[in-house]
């Protein structure tokens, strides 16, 4: 996957720096949004306000809103030339991708979120970094940040390892080649030869893309300084429901790419399970009990493993730090996330699959040889004796340890 030169042009150093001139390409940053009223100006405001010393633009791909989230799009792309506002009848995230990026006009492609909070020298940052490494996408952090008592636990529990593993964009880490990382900054010419986005795959469509990408030849880069405010989630029905599409559709990964299977992403439905047989059983026992057949009362320990998975995740939250407040939702938090992807692991259906990509044919396995010309240095900075990623696991950066696909 050959990656043409990416045109560069003088600007001047960072603000309070001594650092020499460096080059920088113009970015196009493109933004899907729907649904996106109460944060839309905000992230935009973000984005232009970015301490970056060349051309950007931002390009707002629109899908059906039950809000006013078009009209303060067109609102602010009326105020503000370097603002395109494209269509996406869909309303899927993955088709907004791909139409913001046929809109753009730069040959680095910024891929940001509509209620993330870009740091101010994040594009900066980001495409140093991906000049530095000759990679093909560079991303960072989501940092989750709450607000309210349960977003502040919902938050703990998405940067913490009892709740997402040992995952590098959710907890942190050293930087690195990876397997995906959130968000990202792109070489335009690795979306276009990989294909863009999979417009089937609702949900991790950034890892099946970087996926591709990898399958190529190129490298995705892990920069932990590249920190990106995310909002959970504000109420326990929309987090329950937002790990249950994560589940479903981690499963559809299963599915087309058996090789990334790892046993962490078996955990949460193993949970599920066991916690399942476990009620059944007691129940059953104290039916038993009740109905005068003590032989089969032993059938009442299965409370045991459920009991147990509750005082493990108690436990957890005790020596969390967090207030007391906040702390007391972390048990139900971590409850939720566990069961609710576990359960839609377990329950998804093969119809989710039916028309990916990869279901009609599918790419190449990342090879572990390392990167092809034109796809970063053969020594990347900061890890003298890593090569190019090799075929990891879903979630597994290059160092050994895991990062959330999700």
């Amino acid at each position: 996957m050959d990656q043409p030169f990416v045109t560069e042009r003088e600007v001047a150093p960072a603000r309070g720096t001594r650092e020499p001139a460096r080059v920088l390409p113009p970015v196009s940053a493109v933004m899907p949004v729907r649904n996106e009223e109460r944060h839309l100006a905000e992230a935009v405001r973000r984005v232009l306000g970015q301490d970056y010393p060349a051309e950007l633009e931002l390009v707002l791909a629109v899908g059906p809103s039950r809000d006013r989230t078009e009209a303060i799009a067109r609102e602010l792309a009326a105020g503000d030339r370097r603002i395109t506002v494209v269509a996406n009848p869909s309303g899927r995230r993955p088709s907004a991708m791909n139409v913001a990026v046929k809109a753009a006009r730069h040959d680095v492609i910024a891929r940001i979120d509509g209620h993330a909070l870009l740091p101010g020298g994040y594009l900066r940052t980001a495409v140093t970094c991906l000049l530095d490494t000759g990679a093909a996408d560079v991303g960072g952090v989501m940092a989750a940040e709450g607000v309210t008592p349960f977003q502040r636990a919902v938050a703990w529990a998405m940067t913490s390892k009892a709740g997402v593993g040992s995952a590098e964009f959710h907890t942190g880490g050293g930087a690195g080649p990876a397997l995906t990382a959130y968000l990202g900054v792109y070489r335009r010419s690795a979306i276009e030869q990989a294909g863009g986005w999979d417009e089937e795959m609702l949900i991790a469509e950034d890892w099946e893309l970087n996926y591709r990408i990898r399958a190529l030849g190129g490298l995705i880069w892990f920069d932990p300084s590249l920190r990106v405010t995310y909002r959970p989630r504000a109420s326990l029905g929309t987090l329950a429901a937002q790990y249950f599409r994560y589940g479903r559709w981690r499963r559809v990964v299963a599915r087309q790419y058996p090789e990334t299977v790892s046993l962490r992403y078996l955990a949460p439905p193993a949970a599920v399970s066991a916690n399942a047989a476990g009620l059944i059983a007691g129940i059953t026992g104290l039916a038993a009990l009740a109905g005068g057949e003590p032989a089969a009362g032993y059938l009442a320990l299965g409370f045991v493993i459920p009991l147990v998975y509750l005082a493990g995740i108690t436990a957890v939250a005790l020596g969390s730090g967090m207030p007391a407040r906040i702390r007391a939702l972390v048990p139900v938090v971590l409850a939720t996330m566990h069961m609710c992807w576990g359960a839609g692991f377990l329950t998804s259906p093969r119809r989710l699959a039916r028309n990916t990509r990869a279901a009609a044919g599918r790419p190449l396995r990342p090879s572990s040889a390392g990167p092809g010309p034109g796809h970063g240095p053969a020594t990347p900075p900061s890890s003298p004796s890593s090569p190019s990623p090799p075929d990891l696991a879903p979630g597994q950066h290059a160092s050994g340890t895991m990062n959330h696909g999700l």
